[in-house]
């Protein structure tokens, strides 16, 4: 969500700023703009949409300036307008990139207009950029510092000032803001994912940190102006921006990469030498005795799979709540009580708040996150790390698959642990969870038959999901992505509960998909089907051998192979994901950065 991107160094910084911000596209965005520096003068350039509208219009826009600052903005405060869109000036003096939310921003802003300063834009950012110039004494580090002083909220900023053509100034509360360096040029950004390869070592700027930035420079200093020194580390490869490699979509290419993903995911959960001792960081699992599981959006739906192994294989207790609402609950934590949170980009503002509420009751928290660096993973007892890769496409997939993947395999070694379940039970899991990446192979080549229910169903105006057991939390995440790439309307509910309400919306033709990959519950789930082919309905089933009571009521059939039933999901989930790929291509649509939508939430 956002993203905050500059330069400062010795070559043309109007190409270089766009390139980062093309990086940072994948982040979801509505609107963009940069801001070059010199000759004492600050050159705006904005524009609503995407990045190509704002490189027309800087193309129009030649300067010899080295340093810029550009921003990927996606609408909180304010409509998606141009006056919105940032870099936000005070006075022809200062200019600002921000991500975040400056909750004080009403306060400020009065005080501010009070004193003469005159705001024209409807973002709660602005107010920062004149707060900076109200503070500058010939000092832009020290302005952006006292600037900091006032600010309630979470925020990642960079400041330019227009008698300093040699410096950036950055600061960040809450959220990521990274110090890319390079030869003789210095690069800054809400993510690595922006820097190019030429950044080989990178600094992490901590809580409150204010960063003074030249070509040949980083100076930080903590939230009193003391002078702080941080070692910079080493840019993985696989931090990197990503390509689609010959497919045509990054979506289709992240869903082709989910058996690598998996399977290095799961060789190294299996592996984790540290669990073997019942430790996950700090985190001491010996003596657990309760689990919760916090996320959002599809990393939720993965908690919700994962309840089912935890609780069945390790005999341990797990809750599953949305972060948002969890984090604002008087939830009672025992002392032996574990918070798992689980963020794909690590960023995310509600699991990070759950988190951070969980610690101060005195619970242990582990991290289970795509991006070992992240903030989620410096604020937990200990991390779990999925290798999926970069993902650059809005809608989960191969992060949802290896998220799933890892707390299977991290309820296994739970189970190890806990001696809860024999030797042979437990083998049978191991080896089920290491034939995985094969199976799914199978699934994400296996096209035909989703590319023929695409075909009949793209032009329906509603979706009916319905699965039982741990085929629902499935049948959440397929409903999920076909909203949120086609943009239909659709609804997920358990198949025992679609008589209470929403079987009143199906009528003849009406699509309803089912997950019916748990063979004990296949003739239950079989009943509730044919109440929907009684209404008129069409069932799309997505089963594997064994539920032969689902084919026969099921008009199409999408084949999934077999597999321990809690590890199924892994499997299921991908005819769903090609299924809304399928749908909303046939629509014209962009599957990769759908409408309204953001890889990373950092609001709450």
């Amino acid at each position: 969500m956002c993203g905050v991107f500059g330069y400062i160094g010795h070559r043309a910084a109007k190409e270089l700023v766009l390139e980062g911000l093309a990086r940072l596209e994948h982040r979801g965005y509505d609107s963009a703009g940069l801001c070059l520096l010199g000759d004492g003068r600050l050159d705006v350039v904005r524009a609503v949409g995407k990045l190509a509208q704002l490189e027309r219009r800087a193309a129009e826009l030649a300067s010899p300036a080295t340093a810029g600052i550009g921003h990927t903005r996606w609408a909180t405060h304010g409509r998606v307008t141009e006056a919105n869109a940032h870099p936000l000036v005070a006075e022809d003096e200062v200019a600002i990139v921000l991500n975040g939310i400056i909750e004080n921003h009403a306060a400020l802003r009065a005080e501010l207009e009070a004193g003469g300063a005159v705001m024209r834009s409807q973002t709660d950012a602005e107010v920062v950029a004149h707060l900076i110039r109200a503070a500058y004494r010939g000092d832009l580090v020290e302005a952006v510092r006292a600037a900091c002083d006032r600010l309630a909220g979470h925020y990642a900023l960079v400041a330019v000032h227009r008698d300093h053509p040699d410096l950036l100034a950055g600061a960040r509360r809450r959220c990521p803001l990274l110090v890319g360096v390079g030869e003789r040029e210095t690069f800054v950004a809400s993510s690595v994912a922006a820097f190019p390869p030429e950044v080989g070592q990178v600094l992490t700027l901590e809580d409150g940190d204010v960063a003074a930035v030249t070509s040949h420079d980083v100076r930080l200093l903590t939230a009193d102006g003391t002078p702080r020194e941080r070692d910079a580390v080493i840019v993985p490869d696989t931090a990197r921006a990503a390509d689609r490699g010959g497919f045509e979509t990054y979506m289709l290419k992240e869903i082709a990469e989910q058996p690598r993903a998996v399977a290095e995911t799961v060789w190294r959960t299996l592996d984790l030498a540290p669990l073997a001792a019942g430790r996950v960081g700090a985190a001491d699992l010996g003596a657990v005795d309760r689990i919760v599981i916090v996320a959002c959006g599809t990393a939720y739906h993965a908690g919700l799979v994962a309840r089912y192994a935890i609780e069945d294989w390790a005999g341990i207790p797990c809750e599953v709540d949305t972060a948002g609402e969890w984090r604002h609950r008087r939830t009672p934590l025992g002392p032996n009580a574990l918070v798992i949170g689980i963020s794909q980009s690590g960023e995310t503002a509600d699991t990070l708040a759950s988190l951070r509420a969980a610690r101060r009751r005195g619970a242990a928290t582990i991290a289970v996150t795509n991006s070992p660096g992240s903030q989620i993973a410096r604020e937990v007892d200990g991390v779990l790390v999925t290798e999926a890769g970069v993902e650059v496409g809005v809608a989960a997939t191969k992060t949802f698959t290896a998220q799933v993947a890892l707390l299977a395999a991290f309820a296994a070694r739970l189970a190890a642990l806990r001696g809860s379940l024999d030797a042979d039970a437990l083998a049978s899991i191991v080896a089920a969870l290491r034939a995985l990446p094969h199976q799914l192979l199978t699934c994400v080549e296996d096209r035909a038959a989703v590319d023929a229910v695409a075909e009949r169903h793209h032009r329906a105006p509603f979706f009916l999901y319905l699965g039982r057991h741990v085929g629902l939390p499935v049948c959440l995440e397929g409903a999920l992505k076909l909203k949120e790439i086609s943009y239909i309307p659709t609804d997920a509910y358990a198949a025992g509960e679609m008589k209470h309400g929403p079987i009143a919306l199906l009528d003849d033709g009406a699509p309803v998909v089912c997950v019916a990959t748990e063979v004990a519950l296949a003739d239950k789930l079989a009943a509730n089907l044919e109440e929907v082919r009684a209404r008129g309905a069409s069932v799309v089933a997505v089963v594997t051998d064994g539920c032969d009571a689902v084919r026969r009521v099921a008009g199409e059939v999408l084949e999934v192979p077999r597999t321990h039933p809690l590890l199924q999901p892994v499997l299921s989930v991908v005819p769903l994901q090609l299924l809304a790929y399928g749908i909303a291509r046939r629509r014209g649509l962009d599957v990769d950065q759908p409408r309204n939508l953001a890889k990373t939430v950092t609001v709450e």
